[in-house]
């Protein structure tokens, strides 16, 4: 099998422009864990992005390197590397369509996508659409509303961009006048009370409304001008109980086309977790699943295609991921 490995970060999608460096680390993390696994599976030959400032960094483990340049666009270089390619596994923020587009373009050209379809892509990258869809089946999430048509109580929220990836898009706001007063296109923009407790994620995997559960993993941030920032992550932190295979069970009943890797983000309160958001595509947690479980989770995506995985890790740390 051929795969097409596509980051968008590392990959080039900024190229001509000034690279985040917190997204930059997270996305070569990311990029790097998924070489690595694939490095240990035979019959996989992998072709890989790189943005050329980046490029030194990744190990590349023999895959076949495209080089995006400075100023280069990545469009037309992504399209010819997906038709020489079987199966392509695209990682992007869901931010202005990008990662529903990428998997639009592989499907369209007839290539098996290792990911959840661009439909799937499409609800849970709209923050507003995944409160409606999650409370119409009854799943615990954070109350969220509209920004241009937001009834609020006096309070402290969370500002968000509507289909925002990561805290970077989001601002602690209590006084609503002066937020408002500046505010631009109001209707990109979603409102949630601004819920206190312990920020966690769920890894898993989903097939045809199945899930199964990876790991638990608790979420770090520091907060500095109103704004989140992600500092690091504790992966495998918590024992399920059960609880946790349950709610991804839910989340994969109520969004059946999710498909491959997801993860969960949540906040943990005394009644119970509430959804926060769902990220259709690998997310920083992935990065310490192999030392955590001593699994190799490229290998059990590409089992989905024609088996449940297999759960038996062989095991069972906690890894801790410093941002």
């Amino acid at each position: 099998m051929r795969v097409l490995v596509f980051e968008f970060i590392s990959g080039g999608g900024l190229s001509g422009q000034p690279l985040p460096a917190s997204l930059a680390q997270e996305g070569r993390l990311m990029l790097q864990a998924l070489l690595d696994d694939f490095s240990d599976l035979d019959g996989v030959y992998v072709s890989v992005m790189l943005d050329a400032r980046l490029s030194d960094g990744i190990r590349t483990h023999g895959a076949h390197v495209i080089t995006v340049k400075p100023g280069q666009d990545y469009w037309q270089p992504f399209l010819a590397a997906v038709q020489h390619s079987d199966a392509v596994w695209p990682i992007a923020p869901e931010s202005d369509g990008v990662l529903q587009r990428l998997c639009q373009a592989a499907t369209a050209l007839g290539k098996r996508l290792l990911t959840s379809p661009a439909d799937a892509v499409a609800l849970t990258g709209d923050k507003y659409l995944t409160f409606l869809h999650l409370h119409q089946h009854q799943i615990p999430t954070v109350p969220t509303q509209l920004l241009a048509d937001a009834d609020l109580v006096p309070g402290e929220y969370l500002v968000k961009v509507i289909d925002g990836a990561g805290c970077s898009d989001s601002q602690i706001v209590s006084d609503w006048p002066g937020f408002l007063a500046t505010a631009a296109t109001p209707e990109r923009f979603i409102v949630q009370p601004h819920v206190h407790g312990q920020k966690t994620s769920l890894s898993g995997l989903c097939r045809q409304g199945q899930a199964w559960l990876l790991s638990v993993n608790l979420q770090q941030f520091s907060v500095a001008d109103n704004r989140y920032r992600l500092t690091g992550l504790i992966v495998n932190q918590q024992t399920d109980d059960g609880s946790r295979q349950r709610l991804l069970a839910a989340i994969a009943a109520a969004i059946p086309r999710l498909w491959g890797y997801i993860g969960v983000d949540l906040i943990e309160t005394a009644a119970g977790p509430l959804v926060l958001e769902i990220n259709p595509r690998l997310t920083t947690s992935f990065t310490g699943l192999r030392r955590a479980l001593g699994v190799n989770v490229a290998g059990l995506v590409l089992r989905l295609h024609h088996a449940a995985p297999s759960l038996d890790f062989p095991a069972n740390r906690t890894v801790h991921l410093v941002l």
